[in-house]
């Protein structure tokens, strides 16, 4: 066996005459195999693999026949060998390396098609043990797409079913070759394929053997999605990137059916309005502007509730974000294209086709409007949030199921309603959702007054009266964190609030609770605060 000596240059172009294909995830294997197949090129693989070829009508060489060496442990040792892995590190521009191949029958393989044994999704299973977990390990996979992706030059590496399409196209349109730049971009898919890979298993390792809950080492893993026009301003550069294995709704995994590109600032304030609504079980609206609430409201109706978000505070709300925890309707969708009302963007679990159809052709600001449809709401798993801070990250798990209002106490001589409590609670879920200093006032189930963002608490209490007006009278008030002084209790006893609730704690929590006792207005402690810096 001659091996032809190629230069560097010469491999702008590949043919591809030999390909080794070993899958986990077969989906739409033939089409590509089809392909290879109408070119002449010779194919080896391995057990499941083979036999799904071999079933569907293919010609496919084992593995075994070119190791002659049978597979074994189980399938932990098949591709691991010289004559494999020669042919795929082997460079055909040095003498040294064809002379040496030519010695020990090592014949060069120009394709790997391979993916991985599925470790995340074998770890995100109920119940599995560690026995399984550690079997879904690849370890001849990896080795095979690193040799192939290391020498790009003359091999080309395919990971994703994802690709194939585009790999078919080239194939035919250069008569069985790759192009040298389309080779390189598939390495360095595959070495990022095996970086998640490795990174997720070094992950379940650290945190098994951590003494603690936070692994010694952080590895974030993360695909790009799309670059943005901006980020937060237009001097800067930004883009949207995906943590792997999400599927659960949020603005991730949202597919935009309507409108201009999203900004990076239309992501954060749809983040934020999503992540409110879907605290709410009964049908709900909430409207954000520049990242706080400044409307939301639940209600037997999602039109009803869509009235009352936007009554809310009516200035502020015009182009906002409004999110739904219920499919779009059209008595709804009419009732957002009304003139006067401008939105930038909207995010619902569905969309009723005559909804759609209204909001983009009746408004006057139909062509630019967002529109994002998600799978069906619910709260988001328990997990890590990650801040960004000059030369580090700050860690902790997500603020989610840490109320419990059957635990909140009652501090002030006069009891609830209940049509006060479920105002305070309603309140105080919103309240979870402004930044901090935040102070909420609401009617019923409807927000008529917020104040967000305050270096002091008495401001942001100022704030809130003030958006809600008369409305002030009579509403239940919702802090984030203690009072520190009563000043803000006397503040809105003087404006009518009638009930509050807070985390309670101070030093000065008696001095709260009199001055609650001498405006017999009800006040509650939840025990636990809500800090949104």
């Amino acid at each position: 066996m001659k091996l032809p000596q190629r230069t560097w240059d010469s491999m702008t172009k590949l043919p591809i005459r030999r390909a080794l294909i070993s899958l986990s995830d077969k989906t739409h294997i033939e089409d590509l195999v089809r392909v290879l197949t109408e070119f002449g090129v010779e194919l080896i693989s391995t057990g499941g693999t083979r036999q799904l070829l071999a079933a569907k009508g293919f010609t496919v060489k084992d593995i075994s026949e070119v190791t002659h060496f049978p597979e074994m442990l189980d399938g932990r040792v098949k591709t691991l060998h010289p004559k494999i892995h020669g042919g795929l590190l082997g460079r055909r521009d040095l003498p040294e390396h064809l002379q040496t191949m030519e010695e020990h029958g090592i014949e060069p393989i120009d394709m790997v098609v391979c993916n991985l044994y599925p470790f995340a999704q074998t770890l995100a299973k109920q119940g599995v043990t560690e026995e399984e977990l550690i079997e879904n390990i690849d370890i001849g996979g990896p080795s095979m797409l690193r040799s192939a992706s290391k020498n790009f030059v003359a091999v080309a590496v395919v990971t994703s079913p994802s690709q194939y399409g585009d790999i078919v196209a080239e194939l035919k349109a250069n008569q069985g070759s790759l192009t040298l730049h389309t080779r390189r971009q598939l390495a360095a898919a595959a070495f990022q394929m095996t970086a998640t890979y490795d990174s997720t298993i070094a992950n379940y390792f650290a945190k098994e053997e951590s003494t603690t809950e936070f692994a010694p080492h952080l590895q974030i893993n993360a695909t790009l999605s799309s670059t943005l026009r901006y980020g937060e301003n237009n001097h800067q550069k930004a883009a949207l990137y995906l943590e792997p294995g999400v599927h659960h709704a949020c603005v991730a995994t949202a597919r935009q059916l309507h409108g201009k590109e999203l900004s990076y600032n239309n992501i954060l304030d749809v983040d934020s309005a999503f992540n409110l609504v879907r605290e709410f079980a009964p049908p709900a609206v909430v409207v954000v502007k520049h990242n706080n609430p400044c409307g939301a409201a639940s209600a037997p109706t999602l039109v009803k509730a869509f009235e009352d978000a936007w009554a809310g505070d009516p200035k502020s709300a015009f182009g906002g974000i409004l999110a739904f925890n219920r499919p779009l309707d059209e008595e709804t969708a009419n009732l957002i294209a009304e003139p006067g009302r401008f939105v930038e963007c909207i995010i619902a679990p569905g969309f009723e086709p005559k909804a759609v159809e209204i909001l983009t052709t009746k408004p006057t600001w139909k062509a630019n409007v967002r529109l994002l449809t998600t799978p069906e709401i619910s709260l988001p798993p328990q997990g890590w949030d990650y801040r960004r801070v000059d030369g580090g990250m700050l860690v902790q798990n997500r603020d989610v199921g840490a109320d419990h209002p059957e635990t909140w106490k009652v501090v002030s001589k006069r009891q609830p309603t209940p049509e006060e409590l479920e105002e305070l609670k309603f309140a105080w879920l919103v309240c979870k959702h402004v930044k901090s200093n935040a102070i909420v006032l609401a009617r019923g189930t409807k927000i008529v007054g917020v104040g967000a963002g305050q270096m002091s608490r008495v401001d942001s209490t100022e704030i809130a009266i003030k958006k809600a007006g008369e409305l002030a009278r009579g509403s239940a008030l919702a802090s984030d964190a203690f009072f520190p002084f009563r000043d803000n209790v006397d503040q809105a006893a003087g404006h009518g609030v009638q009930c509050l609730v807070q985390p309670g704690g101070s030093m000065r929590d008696q001095e709260s609770i009199e001055a609650a006792n001498e405006h017999n207005m009800v006040m509650l402690f939840t025990g636990i605060r809500h800090f949104r810096h």
